[in-house]
């Protein structure tokens, strides 16, 4: 059945944290995965995670830097995993899947932002190959291991409502434009979750996507200062705008919300923001976009990924 978007009054916001989220939430005894799991959002995410008693495992592309970031936050384990690369994808999953554990919770966070033109795989542009497609390739080869009652979370971002899919020309051969080709691998999170619930949800597995809200993260490490300074987040000193930004704690509060919230029981498929689910809106944001949670794009777009990584847990 599909969840409206409409807003629960989850009792949380925009200041809330995950520390918040979590307060009365036990999680010992489950399992997470969170890619990017030790930089930024991911990184609040997993001490929020463990803290509540949950084991989290976090892939990383520099597994050395993971472990180091992680050190001292007791039930994390690091494993090597490059999202722009199918044969790590397999990899990590064929791994994952001969430790017999089952997957509880799995974050898809990591991601790249408003890169230079890129090429990723066999061809593919780098912002849709690593946040959508090497998602998309992760969860179906792990499929298997994700456990009944399970939830996945997608990391989008209000960035989808800079770009639709752009059906004619999905990885930009002509005209790249870094910031449509961003949002247009956030819109193509939200329309992942919105499928993927459709396909998992008689399994008891829900799917999710989310806006974060804004953060200063290392996600920015593509821009410059001077950019940063021209868009209105940092001020002439090279510090964010105060009021402007969320810290990390609360910007890692809606993807914790959304992987174990009881309020989302029976839910699935819908795109959250400030620890709730979001309205539809069509003039500016806050809220999600029409074309993002269209149910006919969620199919075709899935179509294309299968046919793109040759995966698909549900054929």
């Amino acid at each position: 059945m599909t969840t409206p978007q409409l807003k629960l009054g989850s009792g949380f916001g925009a200041d809330s944290t995950a520390e918040d989220v979590l307060a009365d939430i036990d999680l010992t005894g489950t399992f997470a995965i969170v890619t990017g799991g030790y930089s930024g959002l991911g990184l609040e995410t997993t001490r929020a995670l463990t803290a509540a008693g949950a084991r989290v495992l976090v892939p990383a592309r520099r597994p050395d830097v993971a472990r180091a970031a992680l050190d001292g936050i007791d039930g994390v384990e690091v494993a090597a995993l490059d999202l722009s690369d199918l044969d790590s994808v397999r990899d990590f999953a064929e791994w994952f899947d001969g430790t017999g554990r089952a997957i509880d919770i799995l974050i898809n966070n990591a991601g790249i932002m408003a890169c230079p033109e890129s090429r990723v795989g066999p061809g593919w542009e780098a912002q849709f190959g690593v946040n959508h497609l090497g998602h998309f390739a992760l969860v179906n080869r792990l499929w298997p291991r994700i456990a009944p009652g399970a939830r996945v979370v997608a990391v989008s971002s209000a960035g989808h409502w800079r770009s639709a899919m752009r059906w004619d020309d999905v990885h930009f051969t002509t005209g790249y434009d870094k910031w449509e080709a961003y949002g247009q691998s956030k819109t193509a999170n939200i329309l992942f979750a919105v499928h993927l619930d459709a396909l998992a949800a008689s399994a008891g597995v829900r799917a999710f996507s989310l806006h974060p809200g804004g953060i200063i993260t290392p996600l920015q490490r593509h821009l410059s200062r001077q950019e940063q300074t021209a868009m209105g987040w940092l001020t002439a000193d090279g510090d964010p705008v105060p009021g402007l930004f969320k810290t990390p704690q609360q910007g890692a509060a809606t993807q914790v919300w959304a992987a174990t919230s009881p309020l989302l029981d029976g839910s699935g498929g819908v795109y959250c923001e400030d620890c709730d689910i979001a309205p539809i809106a069509e003039t500016e944001p806050p809220g999600v976009r029409g074309y993002a949670i269209d149910p006919d794009q969620a199919r075709r777009l899935w179509e294309l990924s299968v046919k793109l990584t040759g995966v698909d847990a549900f054929a």
